[in-house]
């Protein structure tokens, strides 16, 4: 009989999930690891070798690791949904001119809710991942808090996970460090681990070219949306664009347009396939329309509410007050303008560490 009882560890192959695994199996708890295969590139018409947690290679050495330790790894095959969910989202979202985050939506939407059916098959209590960040109780509320790596940190790609999934989730990387964690593996033997590079990429566009990937997808795209205006937010035609797909807001490299000085897509345009470009200070907003909110902290915003808003994974926050202004939507007002505000991308609001909640942001405003 185990110490703390069964779980089930989501593995990808990296380091992070698999010394999660070893964590919580030197803990005394039963640990049945899980890979799940979300994406076969070879499916995308990409050219560069399958890499990440997707590919055969990861799988192999998530299995090795619970074979060496002693415990049960299976496979679950998730790609039908996944791509029904994630991959069609994240198409959906560029033709919208929106910039998506399908990482996020996979671990909300796909990753954990797959890995807790399973778990009740396999009648275990708790799941785990690998994901820098802490769990929280209190008044009733299940919520995340950041990993004391501030580096490495991940609870924004949390705000997500339903309360019901939170409270059967652990997160046993939270209160370390990746050099504590390498230092870990070393200490175990886990050489291989120690020196396996890192993904950052998109699992199903492991080129990192979004582009192709939906041109791919969606055939006859490039012709259809090719040839529209670069602007000016005044209105002046400054030369042509390959389809507002293909940018996003912030962008100011591989625009394919030369005038003198660096520009940055300031905002897309859909309806009249218009891509304005501007100077840098055109990139600042104060004020953002976020929507489809998930509140883990608190079960609704009351008041209006002093925050730490983060617009984009890497962004450092900046002070914002939020006021809910329905069940599913928030306005955030920047005390000071905010750099390259993306519609598509996930907004997710602090206080102090605690993850008060997220959602989608929809746009983009300067205040009067």
């Amino acid at each position: 009989m185990s110490k703390h009882g069964r779980i089930l560890v989501a593995m990808s192959g990296g380091i992070d999930s698999s010394l999660a695994a070893v964590l919580l199996h030197e803990q005394g708890y039963e640990v049945i690891g899980m890979t799940m295969k979300t994406w076969d590139y070879a499916s995308s018409g990409g050219t560069k070798k399958e890499t990440g947690c997707c590919s055969l290679d990861s799988i192999n050495d998530a299995r090795n690791i619970a074979v060496e330790l002693g415990f049960p790894h299976y496979i679950l095959d998730i790609r039908a949904e996944f791509g029904d969910y994630v991959i069609d989202h994240f198409t959906g979202e560029y033709l919208e001119g929106r910039t998506p985050n399908p990482c996020v939506l996979c671990n909300t939407h796909i990753k954990w809710d797959a890995l807790l059916r399973r778990a009740d098959r396999l009648d275990c209590e708790f799941i785990a991942t690998g994901h820098y960040a802490n769990m929280q109780f209190n008044n009733g509320r299940h919520y995340v808090s950041k990993g004391i790596d501030a580096w490495k940190d991940q609870s924004y790609v949390l705000w997500g996970v339903s309360q019901e999934s939170l409270a059967r989730t652990k997160l046993p990387l939270g209160y370390l460090h990746k050099t504590e964690i390498r230092e870990m593996a070393r200490e175990r033997g886990f050489i291989d681990l120690v020196n396996k590079s890192e993904s950052y990429e998109i699992c199903f566009v492991p080129d990192n070219d979004y582009r192709g990937f939906l041109k791919r997808r969606i055939p006859g795209l490039e012709a259809e949306v090719a040839g529209g205006n670069f602007i000016y937010a005044d209105g002046t035609v400054v030369g042509k664009h390959e389809g507002y797909p293909f940018y996003t807001v912030g962008q100011r490299k591989g625009l394919g347009i030369a005038l003198g000085r660096p520009v940055f897509v300031t905002e897309i345009r859909k309806d009249t396939n218009e891509v304005v470009l501007g100077d840098m200070p055109d990139l600042f907003r104060d004020g953002m329309n976020v929507s489809k909110l998930n509140l883990q902290k608190y079960e609704s915003i009351e008041k209006p509410m002093e925050t730490i808003t983060k617009v984009r994974y890497k962004h450092d926050g900046t002070p914002a007050i939020i006021e809910q202004t329905g069940p599913d939507q928030i306005v955030a007002r920047f005390h000071d303008g905010v750099n390259g505000i993306a519609p598509g991308q996930a907004a997710v609001f602090y206080e102090g560490d605690d993850v008060v909640g997220g959602g989608w942001i929809m746009k983009s405003f300067r205040q009067e």
